[in-house]
């Protein structure tokens, strides 16, 4: 055990698949996008946020995933290399370009995106690109739902969590919901919802817990309609509140750590990540409810710190800056 009962990063695998992008992000917070007087570019995506956070906390990641033949993308790639994440999963598509993101930053630290993808090139995966000797080596495979918007990508998706799942790895899901990409909000909470049985870990936040429910109250029994008995662990992240746990034999919440928040971009991934790292070597400590809480917390720790800096990236926290965080509260 190391700190405050929380265990050692593992030394297992964790393959995170999807998109990763740049963001644009505004240089002045609170404004549109059309009054925004310049913008940062800001390396993102989800998956390759988790990928990060995994890498940054010292355990062992890779990222699957497509990117433009083109600057941003091989700089994107580099920032992955940079980080310490397994690189060959990554190709690059010479007709399509890396995908782009204007995000307007709310006077709050919320976010609100628009997107540059038709067709970007995470969208062009295809299954047969996919390096399944990666893929199979992983103990945690994780994902979005970003990846099941289009084909050829949704079947690259579909293949790579069969294939994860016939070789053992615990499956890892944050729908990540961003409506703007979706055709519709029905045809996003259905698709959102057709993986949903596969997964044996499953984070959702508030505002996807009301979606996907289509109920606005954030309770055990909203939740739980969301429960699957395939599942091993279901999560419900709150902010400023903390989070969530629900699994076969017990539930309950672990709060928030106080910061103040001034980008939320990449908390969720940071969590996630926090998580993964910590059970990757020993699952079951989701069938342990002190232990998880242990991890839950550390996780909570992570996202705040995450909160606390612009951008995902640059924000994530080491492990030491995480356990400062949870000896000063």
């Amino acid at each position: 055990m190391a700190n405050n009962g929380v265990p050692a990063t593992g030394k297992g695998l964790i393959v995170s698949f999807g998109e990763m992008l740049i963001d644009f992000v505004p240089t002045e917070s609170g404004v549109s996008l059309a009054e925004a007087p310049g913008f940062l570019k800001a390396p993102g995506g989800a998956p390759a946020n988790v990928a990060i956070a995994v890498a940054r906390l010292g355990g062992k990641a890779a990222f699957v995933g497509k990117l433009g033949d083109d600057e941003f993308g091989h700089m994107l790639a580099g920032i992955l290399k940079q980080y310490g994440v397994t690189g060959e999963g990554i190709l690059f598509d010479q007709g399509a370009r890396t995908a782009l993101a204007f995000v307007t930053l709310r006077a709050d630290g919320e976010r609100e995106f628009m997107f540059y993808r038709n067709p970007s090139a995470d969208m062009l995966l295809k299954p047969d690109e996919l390096n399944f000797e990666l893929i199979k080596s992983a103990k945690v495979f994780h994902y979005g739902s970003i990846s099941l918007i289009v084909e050829p990508c949704r079947s690259a998706h579909l293949k790579a969590m069969e294939v994860a799942k016939d070789a053992g790895a615990l499956l890892s899901y944050d729908p990540n919901l961003r409506l703007p990409l979706w055709p519709s909000a029905e045809e996003a909470r259905k698709q959102i919802m057709s993986i949903w049985e596969k997964a044996d870990v499953i984070k959702v936040s508030d505002v996807e817990l009301e979606f996907l429910t289509g109920s606005p109250k954030i309770d055990d029994e909203n939740a739980l309609t969301l429960w699957k008995d395939n599942l091993k662990l279901l999560l419900v992240t709150l902010g400023d509140n903390g989070c969530r746990y629900y699994t076969k034999h017990f539930r309950g919440s672990v709060e928030a750590f106080h910061v103040k928040a001034v980008d939320t971009t990449g908390a969720g991934d940071s969590f996630v990540g926090a998580l993964l790292a910590k059970i990757v070597d020993d699952q079951s400590i989701l069938e342990d409810e002190q232990r998880l809480r242990g991890v839950l917390k550390f996780a909570n720790a992570c996202g705040a710190i995450t909160t606390t800096k612009k951008g995902a990236i640059p924000a994530l926290p080491s492990e030491s800056e995480a356990f400062t965080l949870i000896k000063e509260a």
